[in-house]
């Protein structure tokens, strides 16, 4: 790819999953605009219509719909055939699909902490395993894989969401040794608070963004930094800064963090 080019990514086949809303629609409309053929997958096959559509208009490329339920191991197989139908190869995966669930330990229905896990850690490695497997015979790809501030930073009323992604920026730390020798990069996004409707399953009290105001990422800055991402080996994407940092720095002194934590950091 040149950099002059003003379609960078024309050629290019981007897989996204939760593309219908959030930083997955934001990544499909800023590929789009760099000229990529889509791959768009959720469940909302309706919203990945429109979404469609509209990418179309700003790629000139094809933009493909595929239905799927990330926690469902068939239903990714049958996502995984139909992709393999529509396209020779996928070289970005975007895996932004997933949901939180802002409570206590003790007060989250055990049913949600299952289906979290199904979403945001099983089936995010599943999907990741499969498309994997295609990059591997191409000796190409790069895989993206959306973590979060949460998953390196402890806040009350996040315990699952937390270790759900903890275990992604783990996965990705070995994804990522493991599908070097193949030239295939691996890429962790962990964003603070992110302006998008992830708000409106996880914050029951409709009050969390507005706490934390300062912190907040603009999904389609947040989408520019990913696209310009693409084959880079750059291992994490750590927004907003002062986020990062905190995360670099909790690790060394993490009784004084705890501190810093329930005095500044309860704010769900």
């Amino acid at each position: 790819m040149l950099e002059n080019d003003t379609k960078t990514l024309t050629g290019q086949v981007v897989a996204i999953t939760g593309a219908s809303s959030g930083i997955g629609q934001a990544v499909a409309y800023e590929a789009a605009r760099q000229g990529a053929t889509l791959i768009l997958l959720a469940r909302s096959v309706d919203k990945l219509t429109v979404l469609s559509q509209d990418v179309t208009l700003l790629s000139g490329a094809p933009a493909y719909v595929v239905p799927v339920d990330v926690g469902s191991r068939e239903a990714i197989d049958d996502a995984v055939a139909a992709i393999q139908d529509k396209v020779e190869r996928v070289d970005v995966l975007l895996n932004a699909a997933g949901f939180g669930d802002f409570e206590s330990v003790t007060g989250t229905d055990w049913a949600t902490v299952k289906q979290l896990f199904a979403v945001d850690v099983l089936g995010l490695m599943y999907f990741s395993r499969k498309i994997a497997g295609m990059m591997i015979d191409a000796h190409y790809g790069h895989i993206f894989n959306v973590g979060s501030m949460a998953g390196k930073l402890p806040t009350p009323k996040s315990a699952y969401y937390s270790a759900a992604k903890a275990a992604v920026i783990q996965f990705s730390n070995v994804l990522r040794l493991e599908l070097k020798p193949f030239g295939i990069l691996v890429t962790t996004i962990n964003p603070g608070p992110v302006a998008t409707n992830f708000f409106s399953i996880a914050d029951k009290t409709g009050q969390y963004l507005d706490n934390v105001a300062a912190f907040t990422i603009d999904p389609g800055d947040l989408a520019k930094k990913i696209v310009r991402t693409i084959g880079r080996p750059r291992r994490e994407i750590n927004v907003p800064g002062i986020m990062a940092v905190a995360s670099v720095l909790y690790p060394l002194a993490p009784t004084i963090g705890d501190q810093i934590v329930l005095l500044f950091g309860n704010r769900k």
